[in-house]
């Protein structure tokens, strides 16, 4: 028996420290439009939404110590392109921006090719090929599992 009835994930949720800031460059450079409520932002990430809300609130909210956040936070996200000059073309935007790229895309270990960037408060984003997945209708991917059953 499961414990959560389906598999999937609705929310990732930053916990910022300047979410007016974070706000902006989510929707001015990345290009993501902001439907959430005063007080949070929240992106439609097509199945599930990316929230920004403050460090300090969202621990509170989740029953922790809020800690500042020095350094990588063990977590990425990631876009998955539909091809290697995709890939380029989203960095090479990136860079006109003005947007840090932590790692330049390259052929990666595991047959793909990716590069890495952050946002303005460090967290990784990676942008990705990967030529094992495909794409359902809507964009979303769909693992060689899921293609299978």
């Amino acid at each position: 028996m499961s414990v959560l009835p389906e598999s999937r994930l609705s929310i990732i949720t930053l916990g910022v420290r300047d979410r007016a800031a974070m706000t902006a460059f989510y929707e001015d450079i990345i290009g993501f439009k902001n439907v959430g409520p005063e007080g949070m932002a929240m992106f439609n990430m097509g199945g599930f939404v990316l929230g920004l809300w403050e460090a300090d609130k969202l621990a509170h909210d989740a029953g922790q110590i809020a800690h500042p956040v020095n350094g990588f936070r063990n977590v990425a996200l990631a876009y998955n392109a539909r091809s290697e000059a995709e890939v380029d073309e989203i960095f090479e935007r990136l860079k006109t921006a003005g947007v840090q790229i932590t790692t330049e895309p390259h052929k990666a270990f595991w047959g793909g090719y990716s590069g890495y960037f952050a946002d303005p408060e460090g967290n990784a984003w990676e942008v990705a090929f990967n030529p094992f997945w495909t794409f359902d209708k809507v964009g979303r991917v769909v693992l060689p599992v899921e293609a299978e059953a």
